[in-house]
């Protein structure tokens, strides 16, 4: 369902990640009780990073890292929780979207990690996370056009060849996002910083008790993943 390419791990050996797969989901607008964690969230991680630089953000940082060693340019392109924390400390807080995405931007606000939601029912098979040869499809969450990612560049692609996020964790593809249909979702947390096995850990409990929280009705299982267990098959 989702794994990591031999030669991504080769060259990024640092890579630590959660993955939270939830079937039985009922996505919409998020209920008063998430809605007040999300605001609670955001109040705790702009007190935390308010003022400080990104480059002292040790998660971010190792983030920077690995774009430039494939050749993206870290500061044009922010990963999704460099984004995300720069949006919340330059405007003071984060948009809620649906139930699904606010629970994935309060873990990735929290942790400063980027956190994505993909809807398996929108993917054609298995997700993976390799080199883009340039020739797979991309359709921007942020806009209408049809592109295809740099040859070299990080991307989650599915076996038909679409790509559901460019530049590893820059932005997801429109078609990948969960939605007001969304059943199935598989939710990933990613790091690479010293330290990254135990925060992406952390990150991942954190993720499957919102989601038991906020989605009693949903079967869940999680998994760790890592250069020594690097696929994720579920177990049902």
């Amino acid at each position: 369902m989702f794994s990591y390419h031999d030669q991504v791990l080769a060259r990024f050996p640092t890579i630590r990640a959660g993955v939270v797969h939830a079937v039985g989901l009922v996505n919409g607008l998020s209920p008063d009780p998430l809605r007040r964690a999300f605001l609670e969230q955001q109040a705790a991680s702009l007190a935390r990073f308010r003022g400080m630089p990104m480059s002292e953000i040790p998660t971010i940082v190792a983030w920077r890292r690995a774009f430039s060693a494939f050749g993206v340019q870290p500061t044009r392109y922010r990963n999704a929780a460099e984004a995300l924390i720069r949006r919340l400390t330059k405007t003071g807080d984060v948009p809620s979207i649906n139930a699904l995405v606010d629970i994935a931007n309060l873990v990735s606000i929290r942790y400063g990690l980027p956190v994505a939601a993909i809807d398996l029912d929108r993917v054609a098979g298995p997700i993976t996370v390799r080199f883009a040869m340039g020739d797979e499809r991309f359709n921007d969450l942020g806009g209408s056009r049809t592109t295809s990612p740099e040859a070299g560049e990080v991307i989650f692609v599915d076996r038909a060849g679409a790509v559901a996020a460019r530049r590893w964790c820059w932005r997801q593809s429109a078609q990948s996002a969960t939605g007001p249909d969304t059943v199935d979702a598989l939710f990933t947390v990613e790091g690479h910083h010293e330290g990254a096995a135990e925060g992406v850990a952390s990150a991942t409990r954190d993720l499957v008790a919102l989601l038991e929280n906020h989605q009693p009705q949903a079967r869940i299982e999680a998994a760790r993943l890592s250069p020594s267990q690097p696929r994720y098959e579920p177990a049902r």
